[in-house]
């Protein structure tokens, strides 16, 4: 396994999560209004993409840094590996600034406009945080991420999120992800509370409780699961209210698995997603375009199917999507 590959965690699809908008004939007179759904599902798709893409960026800087992790970190190591090779940052639309002159160890990352996985640009600052005498790879480490006007535009049409708010990742397990093939499962735990500017002004809530295991498989094996608990569920990996003042909850009913084997995809999951005006859809992940489960890694396009019910009325309907 190279190096410059173990960070490298696929962001696509991580979360398309909720792409559940129904189409117009559907929503006649018996679902929310479909823009209402169209616009809080995209919302949703790139908030957690976004958010995703971020923790590794985090793991990348803390892995390139000795102050940080104990051991000597490799400085090829990138969370978007296949962009950079040069050795300067791990992350390709950024630059970094390490303090360890305090009792609190910082890593400034400062996002350049830069358009280096050509899908989107970033730009604004993240603050991350670890105790002195910490070290990245000890079993419970844990740091706190600041995040200040993180403004993240999608270059296909233009469409803005502003992210600010605090983020906790704990390494539960220790250890690090370029020693992952000899180490062992590794075990990351997140915790985020943020509030999200989308266009038109519009603010939403996104909090978020996912555990992270990290195997050797072929290449790297991450699963995800929801560890919020409501009282009912504890499977819930995000909650809040979109910005239609709705609530919502998605809940990971199967554990989603991305593949370093089948490309850095992800190829098997389901998520619930709940909203409180009694909109509600489970979505499974990893379908050939029949709408099968995957027998192998090697077709061209993934799948995923959505089942949707409007509950008052009960009507349903259902969609496969490509990711």
């Amino acid at each position: 396994m190279k190096t410059t590959h173990v960070i490298r965690i696929c962001f696509v699809a991580m979360s398309f999560s909720l792409l559940l908008a129904c189409k117009k004939d559907n929503a006649k007179n018996d679902t929310p209004a479909t823009t209402d759904l169209q616009t809080s599902s995209d919302d949703q798709a790139m908030s957690s993409n976004e958010n995703d893409a971020l923790s590794n960026d985090i793991s990348a800087s803390l892995e390139s840094n000795t102050s940080y992790a104990r051991v000597f970190a490799d400085p090829n190591i990138h969370s978007d590996a296949s962009m950079r090779t040069d050795g300067d940052s791990p992350v390709c639309d950024a630059t970094l600034s390490f303090d360890t002159t305090g009792e609190t160890k910082k890593i400034t990352i400062t996002y350049n406009g830069a358009n280096c996985w050509g899908g989107r640009s970033r730009s604004g600052s993240v603050v991350v945080s670890e105790p002195k005498g910490v070290h990245w790879n000890d079993a419970g480490a844990t740091v706190t991420i600041t995040i200040s006007n993180l403004t993240i535009t999608r270059v296909a049409d233009g469409k803005s999120i502003v992210v600010n708010g605090v983020k906790k990742i704990t390494n539960t397990s220790g250890g690090l992800l370029i020693n992952l093939a000899n180490h062992g499962p590794i075990t990351h735990d997140i915790s985020d509370s943020l509030t999200i500017a989308c266009d038109k002004g519009a603010v939403r809530t996104w909090n978020v409780s996912k555990h992270r295991v990290f195997v050797y498989d072929n290449g790297i094996k991450l699963t995800t699961t929801g560890t919020h608990s409501d009282g009912t569920h504890s499977d819930i990996a995000e909650w809040g209210t979109n910005r239609f003042g709705v609530s919502y909850s998605s809940r990971i009913t199967v554990p989603k698995v991305i593949s370093q084997y089948c490309g850095f995809r992800l190829i098997r999951g389901q998520d619930t997603f709940t909203r409180g005006d009694n909109f509600m859809a489970v979505v499974t992940y990893g379908l050939d375009a029949s709408g099968a489960a995957l027998t192998t890694c090697s077709v061209e396009n993934l799948y995923a199917q959505v089942a949707w019910t409007y509950i008052p009325t009960g009507k349903t309907g259902s969609f496969l999507f490509k990711y």
